[in-house]
């Protein structure tokens, strides 16, 4: 920490610390049914159409939740909305242990789904109140990374409890972890305006860009005749399947394709069980949420135009990515590993810029209903990908046409985000 950044005061990176657990514990929650989906389908007896339903019932009541929950986060505020929605998620992530049909596994997931779209809106719209404009992509990209150690977690955490006692217990205390993210959640945050542990110089320099919430909540038919919102509704359309494939298949992935075991086996390499190669991806996607968010910060610091600096850096993360059209094809599981943890590493750095994209394009009274516009789209967008995965696997049994898209989605977007916004200029309100 630099000299003066101490004179100015740290707070708001503890409220970013913050926002990083809320993530952390988001992503654990759903992700653990898909860590735990080989031996889940086998106790079931789900085929890969079950299994792609539910993950449906997930991204439908997701991207509707996120209809709503933007509008309803300007409304309320991010203190009460997300409180309301932590305990909600932890709620509904724990009834996942008592579920036995794939109904109950189906009301469960969209539940969850509902609950979990408050997560990445109010984290946003919290970066938004708490951060001045340089330093937002930065503040995004380590509570982005929060993702990505969610689904490091899950695997260790996960598969661990599963393992000692069954993989209902697994949900259980996914759910329970929850409710202590709860608590941190009620001690800690307030707008800096009302906060008791930030000094003035720390928060004069929050708010250093002259922007102030006041206003009215943007309208949704309002949003829907501005480019500036369809940049983000597009770029997430494209990209959050690529996401979503990782986040509910790659286990699958990596036992059709690489042969990998959920538990250890003791014979084979490092990457013979699923876990560690997990764990390998996602190290690389934080790696590219933290490098992602400080390129583009570090650009604007050293005097770069902010939209120079955002598509420079959107451009790279698209290029991360694209090897992911190969995956399905190479039969070395460590190079399988290194380009998957690649392509991620090249999502989580593109996300973190389209999400600060939404406060250098609008006042922070109409970030998150932008935000949650976006991620309704790339709900709509992930249940296209279940469906388009669930089938194709059921019909050849084979990950390549997807995995190809995965590879070409992040430039296809890119493309789409400078056409609409060339200059980013501000949206008019």
């Amino acid at each position: 920490m630099s000299n003066g950044e101490t004179r100015i005061g740290r707070y708001r990176w503890s409220i970013c610390a913050l926002l990083f657990c809320v993530i952390t514990i988001n992503y654990v929650d759903r992700q653990v049914i898909g860590v735990l989906k080989p031996v889940i389908a086998k106790d079931m007896r789900w085929s890969e159409v079950d299994y792609g339903n539910i993950v449906t019932a997930f991204q439908a009541s997701y991207g509707v939740g996120l209809l709503v929950v933007g509008r309803w986060l300007d409304r309320v505020g991010t203190r009460k909305g997300m409180a309301i929605a932590i305990a909600l998620w932890s709620v509904a992530a724990a009834f996942h242990s008592v579920a036995r049909t794939v109904l109950a596994f189906i009301l469960a997931r969209a539940a969850l789904g509902l609950a979990e779209s408050a997560a990445y809106p109010g984290a946003v719209k919290s970066v938004a109140e708490w951060f001045p404009r340089q330093e937002r992509a930065l503040g995004v990209g380590i509570l982005n990374a929060g993702a990505n150690v969610g689904v490091l977690l899950t695997p260790i955490a996960g598969i661990m409890v599963a393992g000692m006692f069954g993989w209902r217990a697994a949900f259980l205390v996914t759910g329970l972890l929850g409710l202590l993210v709860l608590v941190a959640w009620l001690r800690m945050y307030r707008l800096p305006e009302d906060h008791p542990h930030i000094a003035g110089p720390e928060r004069a320099h929050i708010v250093q860009d002259g922007e102030d919430g006041a206003g009215q909540p943007l309208g949704w038919a309002a949003a829907l005749r501005q480019r500036q919102a369809w940049y983000f509704i597009c770029g997430k359309f494209f990209t959050d399947p690529v996401w979503y494939l990782f986040l509910f298949w790659l286990p699958d992935f990596f036992s059709k394709t690489q042969g990998m075991n959920l538990f250890p086996t003791g014979q084979g390499s490092v990457f013979s069980t699923i876990g560690p190669a997990l764990i390998g991806v996602y190290l690389l996607a934080d790696v590219g949420s933290i490098a992602g968010g400080w390129l583009s910060s570090h650009l604007i610091q050293r005097g770069w135009s902010v939209n120079r600096a955002r598509k420079t850096t959107l451009f790279i993360a698209a290029l991360c990515a694209l090897p992911l059209v190969s995956v399905a094809s190479i039969g070395n599981a460590g190079v399988v590993v290194l380009l998957i943890g690649l392509g991620t590493a090249g999502h989580q750095a593109f996300s973190s810029n389209i999400f600060a994209m939404i406060s250098d394009l609008y006042p922070r009274r109409a970030v998150a209903t932008v935000a949650g516009m976006g991620g309704a789209a790339g709900a709509v967008g992930g249940i296209l990908m279940a469906q388009a995965t669930g089938w194709t696997l059921q019909l050849t049994g084979s990950y390549v046409p997807i995995v190809l898209y995965a590879g070409i989605a992040y430039l296809l977007a890119f493309a789409v985000i400078h056409l609409l916004v060339p200059n980013m200029e501000p949206a008019p309100l």
